[in-house]
């Protein structure tokens, strides 16, 4: 019989209205176990609770701050293997994955347990004579943490490690694909040094749990990561409040392969790039826009590149990219690899669906060829084990495409000019630019986010979460004449 995890609310574990079952992508026959679905009057008590932690937690001294922090991280690194293979079992990413993505986690921590002690504030004179200035942060408040599936664990941490950090509380509303990982980063954090209520898990689909959490007036911030459309639906729901948004949505990033590229370096970059994470990653390079010099040469590489990686289970030695997430994506990335053949691409190796020893939602990675920046399947965030070639004849058409998108989180060049390079780096539209790197790969201590449709609002990451999980206080004290 599996376990059924409850939801984590005001200090206690507590059941929901209902359950749902959690499967291993990679073997549906194997049931993890099953989630308690948060009510909407559950929201509302750890709303309430998360309010009233925050004042106190606010009030912890420095060094006690610091060592919850420091307790978290350092135990989820040393825990990685354990919960990385949960992870991977419960979303589809290849073991080693699963368990750098919990270790990386575990940094955020320990990084933000660091940065609790950065107090420096401002001061300054006041154009008024006898009247000095200080100028400091102060927490945000409540804060409601949306989370994607796809990085169950690092998304939210680079969330809930800085919300706590500046002395915020928490309600988390993790995806309901992946809310084993979830569960266990809870359980970590309920063992630690915090007030009751300062961190709540309420589970549940987004259009129950989510929307009634991100419309509630009793929120101070919403940090989300997800969909362009639910995103905005998010944003539309936060006005009527003026509750401070925060938000990292789609993409369509291109890598751009000149014709002075090393070619094995190129395809090296494309495919983890494209594949890594089964394409399952808003990082990912579905477009690869390429010099007609090597155009060729290069495609070659590519598609045995792609043909050689082995799709299997998960948790299996050996495996380079595991099932995509659930059904509904699998038909989802199905439906693009027709439409891309409608649209007159042609479809040179994979995009069908594999049979393996384990029934599973497996599919092999896909490359489209002849492609224009214009078909759909160069314009929509596609999520899946797909990348589409751009042929390109100059440096200069490689650039406009790389920015004909209302997208904008990375893009990356491969080539040996640092005239290029150079010129690349200030002048591709996106937030974070990679020469001879893959788009997919980002440090922890410095601002993550992209233009466009891929974000909203305040960087993540680094001193810029700072931005978002506090508030700016400037106080004037009149300091009078000394007798």
């Amino acid at each position: 019989m599996a376990d059924t995890h409850q939801n984590y609310i005001a200090g206690d574990w507590v059941a929901g209205t209902g359950v749902i079952e959690n499967r291993n992508p990679s073997d549906i026959t194997d049931l993890i176990g099953h989630y308690a679905q948060a009510s909407t009057a559950q929201v509302d008590q750890a709303l309430d609770a998360a309010r009233r932690a925050q004042a106190e937690w606010a009030a912890y001294g420095l060094e006690r701050k610091q060592n919850v922090l420091n307790a978290i991280g350092t135990e989820m690194m040393a825990r990685a293997e354990e919960l990385g293979a949960l992870l991977s079992r419960e979303e589809g990413k290849p073991l080693a994955e699963g368990k750098g993505e919990v270790y990386r986690a575990g940094q955020f921590f320990t990084y933000y347990a660091a940065e609790v002690l950065r107090q420096m504030g401002e001061t300054a004179d006041s154009t008024r004579d006898g009247i000095e200035i200080d100028v400091r942060r102060e927490p945000v408040g409540v804060v409601a943490i949306i989370s994607p599936w796809n990085f169950p664990t690092a998304t939210a941490s680079w969330k809930i490690a800085p919300a706590l950090a500046f002395g915020n509380a928490v309600i988390w509303k993790p995806a309901n694909l992946t809310p084993a990982s979830a569960v266990a980063l809870t359980e970590i954090i309920s063992r630690q040094d915090i007030p009751k209520g300062l961190f709540n898990l309420v589970m549940g689909p987004g259009g129950a749990v989510g929307q009634h959490l991100v419309e509630s007036p009793h929120l101070d911030a919403i940090s989300f990561t997800g969909s362009v459309p639910v995103g905005k639906g998010i944003a539309a729901a936060a006005i009527g409040n003026l509750t401070k948004v925060q938000m990292e949505m789609g993409s369509k990033n291109p890598l751009a392969v000149m014709d002075d590229a090393d070619l094995d370096l190129a395809v090296s970059l494309a495919l983890g790039g494209a594949f890594g994470g089964t394409g399952q990653k808003c990082t990912a390079s579905s477009r690869l826009i390429v010099h007609a010099a090597v155009h060729d040469a290069f495609v070659d590489k590519l598609i045995a590149g792609a043909q050689a990686l082995q799709v299997g289970h998960a948790l299996t030695a050996g495996t380079q990219l595991g099932p995509v997430v659930s059904q509904q994506q699998l038909d989802e990335n199905l439906a693009y690899v027709a439409l891309g053949k409608t649209e007159g691409a042609e479809l040179a190796c994979g995009g069908d669906r594999l049979t393996r020893d384990t029934d599973g939602y497996f599919m092999a990675p896909g490359v489209f060829l002849n492609t224009t920046n214009d078909m759909r399947i160069n314009r929509e965030e596609m999520f899946a084990p797909l990348a589409a070639v751009i042929k390109v004849d100059s440096y200069g058409e490689a650039l406009q495409v790389v920015n004909d998108t209302h997208f904008g989180l990375t893009s990356g060049i491969v080539t040996r000019s640092l005239s290029r390079a150079t010129h690349f780096r200030r002048n591709a539209r996106t937030g974070c630019v990679m020469v001879n790197l893959p788009t997919a790969g980002t440090d922890y201590h410095v601002p993550f986010g992209g233009r466009g449709s891929s974000s909203y609002g305040t960087r993540e990451q680094g001193t810029y979460a700072a931005e978002f999980y506090t508030t700016v206080k400037t106080a004037y004290i009149a300091s009078g004449t000394p007798e």
